[in-house]
């Protein structure tokens, strides 16, 4: 067996960070592995040993127009890439759906193609139609990462369910942060910097609960930053980092961690910051509409399903949770209960499963 993993954006965010995981639990395993993704930029990819890189190009653009034009442009140097050194054997394992060059090549090579999907909420209607017609046309199976993204993209492809998992590493560092006596009530989002994640809801709360401190850590730059609050009145009790590799010291902090996507423009399809915080006993509080972070997440045990658009309710949420130490103390023990669901053993059998099929 070959498996030649193929991914196009590298950051550290949570699409990548799955397939380092699936790529250590080949390497393992002692399969050959080929990663192929973009170069000139930092991110989970590619450190993992035993892995061969391979490396074609694509430029991220904040215009959509030029952001089409590259990823058309990229995946048809991966196509041509792909075409000469595939061979029919291997196995075409694609994280997310923009990686359609390697599919169309794996499917003129004849191999067996696997797509990963992460998401499946997309602004463009006419792009995502176009690259989930690609994976009826050239896949052999697929793997979502829970029930709700299975059900909400239905193809007829042989599908499979792997929750995301947290490495063995991460588990053991959260057990040396672990902290319950906190210094101060600080409440935390780790999201991308998209209005459509709850920035600005995120914001609102900071405004109206000053005895609590909020951080928020974005997937951007500090110059990114800057520009998305250049107009907005940030308050004192606020503070925005930038992309972090390192979240351990935020979680270790941190009392309650939120996640405030706005379901009618982006639905979470698993929600990899929940489950980091699970091991870290953090209460939550979820869109409850859909998503499989819903999944993760049981009213009243381990957090609390609130729109983030009720602001009133999430506050009033916030303060119950933070000002009662007694109520806040049965959570964290619940919370706590739930890590062992998701551990790397059965993420990696699970995938060497899938693949031997």
């Amino acid at each position: 067996m070959r498996i030649i993993a193929i991914h196009l954006l590298n950051d550290y965010s949570g699409s990548p960070k799955v397939l380092m995981q699936l790529l250590k639990g080949w390497s393992k395993k002692n399969i050959e592995t080929h990663l192929y993704t973009c170069s000139g930029r930092e991110g989970f990819l590619p450190n993992v040993d035993q892995v061969k890189n391979h490396f074609y190009w694509y430029r991220f653009a904040k215009k959509p127009y030029l952001r089409l034009l590259f990823l058309i442009t990229s995946q048809f140097l991966l196509a041509v890439q792909l075409l000469i050194k595939l061979q029919k054997k291997d196995i075409v394992y694609i994280n997310t759906i923009f990686p359609f060059g390697a599919a169309i090549a794996g499917k003129i090579r004849g191999c067996k193609v696997m797509y990963h999907i992460h998401e499946t909420t997309m602004k463009s209607k006419i792009l995502k139609l176009f690259l989930f017609r690609i994976v009826k046309i050239t896949a052999s199976e697929v793997v979502y990462v829970s029930h709700f993204s299975a059900n909400q993209e239905p193809l007829n492809v042989k599908k499979n369910v792997i929750y995301n998992i947290l490495e063995s590493s991460f588990i053991k560092q959260s057990r040396l942060n672990f902290n319950t006596k906190k210094q101060s009530k600080i409440v935390l989002m780790i999201c991308s910097l998209k209005a459509c994640k709850g920035i600005n809801e995120f914001l609102k709360l900071a405004q109206i609960n000053p005895i609590f401190t909020f951080k928020l850590v974005v997937n951007a730059s500090q110059n990114e930053i800057n520009a998305y609050f250049e107009k907005e009145n940030i308050p004192s009790n606020l503070i925005i980092y930038p992309t972090q590799k390192d979240t351990h010291p935020f979680y270790k902090e941190a009392s309650v961690v939120l996640n405030l996507s706005d379901t009618n423009l982006w639905v979470e399809t698993f929600g990899l910051t929940i489950l980091e915080v699970m091991v870290y006993g953090l209460p939550t509080i979820v869109p409850p509409i859909g998503g499989g972070v819903i999944e993760l997440v049981e009213e009243g045990k381990n957090g609390y399903l609130i729109d983030c658009k009720n602001i009133a309710l999430i506050s009033e949420e916030l303060n119950t949770q933070l000002l009662n130490s007694t109520l806040y103390s049965q959570v964290n023990e619940s919370t706590l209960a739930y890590r062992k669901y998701f551990c790397e053993d059965y993420f990696e059998n699970e995938s060497i499963r899938i693949l031997s099929n």
